[in-house]
């Protein structure tokens, strides 16, 4: 086996029933696309063969179906490309294998089958436990659905996370707190409770622009930010990262890990991004991200990306984008390109006004820090 660094694999199957008005990502309306989706799943399957030959012998640490529904794909297709990666690469003793899924009765009728083609971990997309809110969030489940969702995939799978959407319009503390604390009953190990972002382009964007959303001002965010730690730190369950709390290091996800640790990642299917250390340094791989476009270049090329060679200075200013937002923060000989040290006038100040931890090793943010991370990353901004 080289001793070259070990990575994760990430599947983006960018088909979804419906298209969700906060959503930006690259994803499609999932109707008449069967031809479509068979040749996708083969440009898939080629695309990692094609980037097992840049990356040589690696350990693989974790395998994400992400999108998008991949839920939605064929659990034969799923089995496939599984297979596909663990021959590839040498899958670690720990190698875990995640899906994401949402919790309509469809879906839930899918999971042992998802199970039985190597599933181990579901990523269920709850987003709120009230049917008004799940109304206005554009979604196609019930609270009843998910709950019966949640109780089949605990049955399914050794390991269940549920996402959850807070800084809602209208949400209140109290309400936010009898959600979480619902929640909880339900039993899944891992919650990653994320504040609504109005993105540009989207459904919401314009209804913002319109006047027909108002969404919490940053005084109520920051009160349902700090209810959903105390809530969730109460019920045992650490924070890991800034939107992600387990019931212990076990129930922690292995492939958010492989990012927010900067390990190596192979991205495949279209929009996936990818980060490959290659000879001559760190490497980001964007996929088309047209389907017929990516599907296109791999049957041309062998690989469905375009490449960027990142340079020292933009590969550290990365690693401290994500390794801030984890409780372990980041190495400060993994920043070293951006001259940062214990004694680097920012970084005393940060200490001193309560917003990074006092370590002479890592730069670490404080639950303080958390609540402003994009500010405080944009502080070491070169």
């Amino acid at each position: 086996m080289s001793a070259a660094p070990p990575l994760g694999v990430y599947v983006h199957w960018p088909y979804c029933s419906r298209i969700c008005p906060y959503c930006d990502f690259n994803v499609v309306r999932d109707r008449g696309r069967n031809d479509e989706q068979a040749a996708l799943a083969d440009a898939i399957v080629a695309d990692l063969k094609a980037q097992r030959a840049l990356t040589g012998p690696r350990r693989l640490l974790s395998i994400f179906f992400g999108g998008g529904t991949p839920s939605l794909m064929d659990p034969a297709q799923v089995a496939r490309v599984i297979e596909t990666a663990r021959a590839l690469w040498s899958p670690a003793d720990d190698l875990e294998i995640s899906l994401e899924a949402n919790p309509t009765d469809a879906e839930a009728d899918r999971f042992q089958a998802l199970a039985q083609a190597g599933v181990a971990r579901l990523s269920l997309g709850v987003q709120a436990l009230d049917d008004a809110s799940l109304a206005l969030l554009g979604r196609n489940h019930d609270a009843a659905s998910a709950r019966r969702a949640i109780t089949e995939a605990a049955r399914a799978f050794p390991r269940l996370s549920t996402d959850l959407i807070y800084a809602r319009p209208g949400q209140t503390v109290a309400a936010w707190t009898a959600e979480l604390s619902e929640m909880l009953v339900l039993g899944p190990e891992h919650v990653s409770p994320y504040q609504l972002t109005i993105e540009p382009g989207t459904a919401f964007d314009r209804a913002v622009g319109r006047g027909k959303l108002v969404t919490p001002d940053e005084d109520l965010a920051a009160a349902l930010f700090e209810t959903t730690q105390a809530v969730l730190e109460a019920a045992g369950f650490d924070a890991y990262e800034v939107s992600n709390h387990a019931r212990g290091e076990a129930a922690r996800s292995r492939h958010n890990l492989v990012y927010w640790r900067g390990h190596d990642y192979v991205g495949v299917g279209p929009g996936a991004h990818g980060r490959l250390s290659l000879a001559g340094g760190k490497v980001a791989t964007t996929a088309r991200r047209k389907i017929a476009d990516y599907v296109r270049a791999v049957a041309e090329t062998g690989l469905g990306f375009e490449r960027e060679d990142l340079t020292p200075v933009e590969a550290a200013e990365e690693r401290l984008l994500l390794g801030l937002r984890i409780d372990d923060g980041v190495a400060f000989s993994e920043v070293a390109a951006l001259g940062l040290s214990p004694d680097t006038p920012r970084v005393k100040t940060l200490v001193e006004t309560g917003l990074l931890v006092e370590d002479a090793q890592r730069l670490r943010a404080t639950r303080a820090g958390r609540l402003v991370l994009d500010r405080l990353t944009g502080m070491f901004a070169t």
